[in-house]
This record gives C-alpha cells, sequence and structure tokens, in this order.
C-alpha cells in the first residue's frame, strides 16, 4: 500500500518515541507494518536529517548504559548490537570505547562480589555457576579464567 509520507513518519515517531533505536530496527519496523522499503527509506533519510536517527549515538549509549547499569560484558554488548543492525566498524569502535580490558576485569570482579557474596569460590560447584554466569554476561574467557584464578583449558 502506497501510504502518504506522513503516516510512514508518524509510524517511525511512534516507535521511537518508546526508546532510541538503530536505523535498521526502524526500516524492519516500517516495513513489518506493510509500507514500502522505497517509503521506509525516505522516512529514514528524514529521521537522519531530523537528527532522530543516529546510529553511533545510539549505539555508544547502548553500550555505555548495559556496561554500567547492567554489568554486559563485550561480547554479549557486541551481540545485542549487531541483533540491532548496527555496523560491524562501529561495533568495534564502540566496544573499544566502552569496554577497556581493565574496565571489563573490574566489572566482572564486581559482579562476582555481589552475586556470589557468601559463596566458597573454591568449591568446584560454586566455580562452574559462576563461570556460567559471566558468560552470559558476555565475558571473555581470559578475564573468567583470570579472575577465578582457574586455568583456561577448554573453552
Amino acid at each position: 500500500p502506497s501510504a502518504p509520507q506522513g503516516d510512514v513518519l508518524e509510524c517511525a515517531l511512534r516507535f521511537l518515541g518508546y526508546r532510541p533505536r538503530s536505523a535498521a530496527e526502524v526500516q524492519n519496523h516500517l516495513v513489518s507494518r506493510g509500507y514500502s522499503a522505497a517509503a521506509a527509506s525516505g522516512t529514514l533519510e528524514k529521521l537522519h536529517s531530523l537528527s532522530y536517527l543516529n546510529d553511533a549515538t545510539f549505539a555508544r549509549d547502548w553500550a555505555a548504559s548495559k556496561f554500567k547499569s547492567r554489568g554486559y560484558g563485550p561480547k554479549r554488548i557486541e551481540q545485542e548490537l549487531r541483533s540491532k543492525g548496527i555496523r560491524e566498524a562501529l561495533i568495534r569502535d564502540v566496544l573499544r570505547e566502552t569496554c577497556d580490558p581493565g574496565g571489563e576485569a573490574e566489572k566482572a570482579r564486581s559482579l562476582l562480589g555481589k552475586k556470589f557474596e557468601n559463596q566458597n569460590l573454591a568449591d568446584p560447584q560454586v566455580i562452574r555457576r559462576a563461570v556460567g554466569f559471566l558468560r552470559r554476561r558476555g565475558y571473555s574467557s581470559e578475564v573468567i579464567f583470570a579472575l577465578l584464578k582457574y586455568p583456561a583449558q577448554d573453552d
């Protein structure tokens, strides 16, 4: 259906009203709503020109938020940004800015301290749970094993 450009723009703005989105998310939303790819592309250009869409800003804010408030590691952040249609080069830049190796290890240590506060980290079962927890959060094996003083044998 050929919809007036105003309807497409209104739909996109409503979608952006809930939370910031990547350009790919907006594009997919508009197409899923039945608007043509051409109408969606034109709307994306309009949103870019109005500064309502900026993938670089979106990716940096998303990564910083997930790293600081949720304690996500670089792998988890990378996976989420990729699923939101962010370009690989931008993801690499954002991760370099957000998750410096020292900060990653410190964040993992802090999470481990909170989650496993009163548990014996010498117990093999607790160690397995701690490793699984940190992996799900997106931390690298190197950081996890260095933190748990555990040899990184099988990844």
